[in-house]
């Protein structure tokens, strides 16, 4: 039982940090200044970051469940409070102040620790580890969203 509780805590947490950092958006996909951007042709439309990021939370959710049953360690909630951090400030960063470039630094580091989550804990998580590749590939694609509206706008 103390797993179920685990994953359904990562839940609230990780749905609330979602909520926060959507918050701190400012509206921010629909601004004037979002919209008028040079964006990547490869875009996806707005329905999928919703979905995206409601498919990474709950297998980001499970992951952690499992990670902390496992192996709850002071090292693993120092990574985790940072993720949560960098996380919900990319919002903020990008959306609310505009700085696209310390936006950029901001989701290099959240793309490297969840890369970091993978290959650290590999033989703790086995083949839970996969519950993180759409985490992983979602950052790679936002990574590569921001890198594109640096360099284009």
């Amino acid at each position: 039982m103390k797993l179920t509780k685990l994953i359904i805590f990562f839940i609230i947490i990780n749905f609330g940090g979602l909520a926060i950092g959507s918050w701190l958006m400012n509206n921010g996909p629909l601004s004037i200044w979002y919209t008028s951007l040079n964006q990547a042709p490869w875009t996806p439309e707005g329905w999928v970051f919703g979905a995206a990021w409601t498919t990474i939370m709950f297998c980001f959710s499970i992951y952690l469940g499992f990670l902390f049953y496992r192996s709850n360690t002071k090292k693993i909630k120092i990574f985790y409070l940072i993720q949560i951090v960098l996380n919900i400030s990319w919002n903020y960063i990008f959306f609310n102040q505009h700085l696209v470039t310390l936006a950029l630094i901001n989701i290099l580091l959240l793309t490297s620790l969840v890369f970091y989550f993978f290959f650290e804990f590999k033989y703790k998580m086995e083949k839970l580890r996969y519950l993180l590749l759409p985490y992983m590939i979602w950052l790679c694609i936002a990574t590569s969203l921001n890198l594109y509206i640096l360099i284009h706008n």
